[in-house]
């Protein structure tokens, strides 16, 4: 008797394919979006800090734009790498080396001293979660069809508007409430305990997670027929050499655009706060729940947005219109000066447009890159665009010290989001031509 897992394959119907498909998010997307918020928590509370630590530890403008960056630049350099090396090793290896050090690196920013030991530990923080958003956005195209890929990153990117939140109003908390202890100031503390739990995470994700569907034993023979079924019949026209995905023009043509966006995003990110307080809100809790605020629409955002593309199958308007709205949104918040409603109001729109937009955007090279492509392309991608988290707060910071105000380079990044545009108007849909 043939066995039932002999007989031949049957391709599964779209009710069985949507029930497998929500076994792996509930398993996968709590956990990844966990991991992932804390790390953007780790990335962007410095901005919070910033408030306190500068004057402790004696950073002009200048060098605490310079430090913030110098985590995007040691963390570009190494994306490639790591990425084309968890191709090879698996995503257990990968993801729990680089969340077991980053923690450790997170954590050792509440001692530093120090112009030099700032810039150390930054570099060091970049080097160690070197390849992280990357390398899940890679381990999830092993799970992920391409047509469900923005509802998944839908879920798993709103790791970035809650870090954002956290990192606001929960350090906000942790600053005020622990300044002093132990004979730490509150700012130290924010490190710590946000720092820590990333070491836990890694051992966590070391014992939970499967490299791939195939080895995942809580999935039936049957359910990793479906996955393995829908992710191949996906990628079935895209480039799977990563020499051959050099030679595609595309490739660069979304680094250009994704460029844009995390300039968009991580000059808010970093220079809020400090924008908050140029507008006259007082007090470190005010300014923190404040600044959470914006996050709070872009989550509602990122998911309607990512199920609408999904839904449709349309990537290309899905992120050019948020990405106009939030290059409009910014011009506006940047003009209205010292207008705090005004300002304030815009930018709650630019930043949920802009967190939109780059969610549906991680569907895209998924639709073009399998396999070593989408390895080295996704890395690729993601090294050009995180890049913008190095240019933007320098760029503002080096405004800011000039000019003594944040004006002029909010409106820079406003004219890398129309660049952006138009790189995303370039952006073609894949052809049979472009798989290798």
């Amino acid at each position: 008797m043939v066995e039932a897992s002999r007989t031949p394959k049957a391709r599964a119907s779209q009710a069985e394919e949507a029930a497998v498909y929500r076994k792996v998010g509930r398993r996968l997307l709590p956990f990844l979006l966990l991991c992932y918020t804390f790390a953007y928590l780790d990335r962007v509370n410095i901005g919070f800090a910033k408030l306190h630590m500068q004057d402790d530890i004696g950073l002009s403008e200048a060098a605490f734009g310079l430090g913030a960056g110098l985590f995007f630049l040691a963390y570009a350099f190494l994306e490639i790498p790591s990425n084309l090396l968890m191709e090879k090793i698996g995503a257990k290896r990968t993801i729990t080396r680089i969340m077991v050090l980053w923690g450790l690196a997170s954590a050792a920013m509440a001692f530093v001293q120090d112009e030099t030991s700032f810039y150390v530990l930054r570099v060091l923080l970049g080097v160690f979660e070197a390849g992280f958003a990357p390398g899940i956005i890679l381990y999830l195209t092993y799970w992920y069809s391409a047509k469900r890929m923005a509802a998944a990153m839908g879920v798993y990117m709103l790791a970035g508007p809650i870090g954002s939140i956290l990192g606001s109003g929960f350090s906000a908390l942790i600053i005020s409430g622990f300044d002093g202890i132990a004979g730490l100031s509150g700012w130290q503390w924010m490190f710590l305990v946000e720092g820590i739990p990333c070491v836990f995470l890694g051992y966590l994700f070391w014992r939970t997670m499967a490299d791939r569907p195939q080895e995942a034993d809580w999935l039936s023979a049957r359910e990793k027929e479906v996955i393995g079924e829908a992710v191949s019949r996906s990628r079935s026209q895209t480039t799977h050499s990563f020499a051959a995905a050099l030679r595609n023009a595309q490739i660069y043509v979304m680094s250009v655009a994704y460029f844009g966006m995390m300039c968009g995003i991580y000059a808010i990110s970093f220079w809020l706060p400090t924008t908050l307080q140029e507008n006259g809100v007082e007090g470190t809790l005010t300014i923190g729940f404040l600044t959470a605020v914006p996050y709070v629409f872009a989550i509602a955002a990122m998911v309607v947005l990512g199920r609408s593309s999904d839904r449709f199958q349309d990537r290309r308007w899905h992120t050019i219109v948020p990405t106009v709205v939030a290059g409009a949104a910014l011009l506006v918040s940047a003009m209205a000066g010292h207008v705090l409603v005004l300002s304030f109001g815009a930018m709650i729109i630019a930043v949920a447009a802009v967190w939109a937009a780059y969610t549906v955007f991680w569907a895209v090279p998924a639709e073009h890159f399998g396999g070593t492509a989408a390895a080295g392309g996704i890395a690729l991608i993601n090294t050009v665009g995180i890049l913008g988290g190095f240019a933007s707060p320098y760029l503002i910071g080096l405004v800011k010290e000039a000019t003594g105000s944040t004006q002029i380079g909010l409106l820079v990044m406003v004219g890398l989001l129309a660049a952006s545009t138009v790189a995303l108007l370039l952006i073609r849909r894949p052809t049979t031509a472009d798989a290798a």
